[in-house]
């Protein structure tokens, strides 16, 4: 089966700036830029037919609350019968409705969530749709069995807490050795916040965080992670604060390392 691409373009969840609605767009134009080619480190070629396909963006249409959360979930949920499905938000929102509808095909499913901030907040202004909240959401509906997070730099008190309350395994970025030892077991969906990197790789983020990882990190653990991965999201680019379309490129080149990844564990079983 194909892998899936489905574009998210909302943003009415950022509780800083709004831009990642534009995302999907910047992504696919810089996929297909001359500049580079569609073939990923391990060879696969991109180009060949039956490997993935792009099914177009969501009819979120400015959607909000939870008529915006029933649309993404559709959506995913009807890319997911057809393949593992990667997704290309939109603002960090994009996951809960996304996550939900590929547990509903996998029981037991993992969460790797990469990112600087562990998004765990209760609510924030008011939303419980915010960016800031999908993982919190997530676990205390019992919608996913585990929930690694790696790459965490702003732990407040207030999402310790949330992370203790929720049984959350957090690798910091002070600690981020660790992480090439994950054993996610299977399956497990990636959801990816560029903001993981160091602004020094992804200036086109709303939320700039010193101290993150470098892109190479990043591949090598989409590359290596141990565990079957059958879902993916990619979030939080913010064309608006972009530089000459530097962290668009990054972005395409983990979009292509996750169809990759996904293409590769498509024939594994669950267990």
């Amino acid at each position: 089966m194909p892998v899936q691409l489905l574009g998210l373009p909302q943003d009415n969840n950022s509780s800083y700036l709004t831009g990642p609605a534009d995302a999907p767009a910047a992504i696919r134009d810089a996929l297909h830029c001359d500049s580079s080619n569609l073939s990923t480190e391990c060879g696969l070629d991109l180009g060949a037919p039956g490997i993935w396909l792009d099914t177009g963006d969501a009819p979120i249409n400015g959607l909000s609350g939870q008529a915006a959360f029933d649309s993404i979930h559709a959506a995913v949920q009807a890319r997911v019968a057809a393949g593992p499905t990667l997704a290309l938000g939109g603002d960090h929102s994009i996951s809960w409705p996304s996550i939900a509808a590929t547990a509903a095909n996998h029981a037991g499913l993992t969460v790797l969530h990469i990112d600087a901030h562990p998004d765990l907040y209760d609510t924030l202004q008011d939303n419980p749709f915010s960016h800031a909240s999908p993982f919190a959401r997530l676990m205390e509906h019992r919608v996913i069995t585990r929930l690694v997070q790696v790459g965490i730099r702003t732990l407040n008190p207030h999402q310790a807490a949330q992370a203790d309350r929720f049984g959350v395994e957090i690798i910091t970025m002070r600690e981020i050795a660790r992480a090439q030892q994950l054993d996610l077991g299977n399956p497990f969906y990636l959801s990816l916040d560029l903001d993981a990197l160091d602004p020094a790789f992804a200036p086109g983020v709303s939320h700039h965080e010193p101290g993150g990882l470098s892109t190479r990190e990043l591949l090598t653990l989409i590359q290596g992670v141990k565990g079957r991965l059958v879902g993916a999201d990619l979030v939080e680019l913010n064309p608006t604060r972009d530089l000459n379309g530097v962290t668009a490129m990054v972005a395409a080149k983990f979009t292509k390392e996750l169809i990759a990844r996904l293409h590769r564990d498509a024939d594994v079983p669950d267990a």
